[in-house]
């Protein structure tokens, strides 16, 4: 999967644009393959920082678990 992908993946499921201004000044995407690898190695870098940057950004709400056990049975297939 492209990072690209996540990008659209997150955006899709969360309804949150993710700003990649960094990412999209170095004018680079998975398609040129005309760009040497160090370029491509920057955007991918460049872009995964922006990603992280958004996710860590936006507060998920916390998933409080309880140490008790189950009080019904689960159904479970031998």
């Amino acid at each position: 999967m492209l990072m690209i992908h996540i990008k659209k993946y997150y955006e899709g499921i969360t309804a949150e644009e993710i700003e990649t201004v960094v990412y999209n000044s170095l004018e680079i995407s998975p398609v040129h393959i005309h760009k040497d690898k160090k370029a491509h190695k920057d955007a991918l870098l460049t872009l995964g920082e922006e990603i992280v940057t958004h996710i860590h950004g936006h507060k998920m709400p916390v998933v409080n678990y309880s140490q008790e056990p189950a009080t019904q049975k689960v159904a479970a297939e031998h």
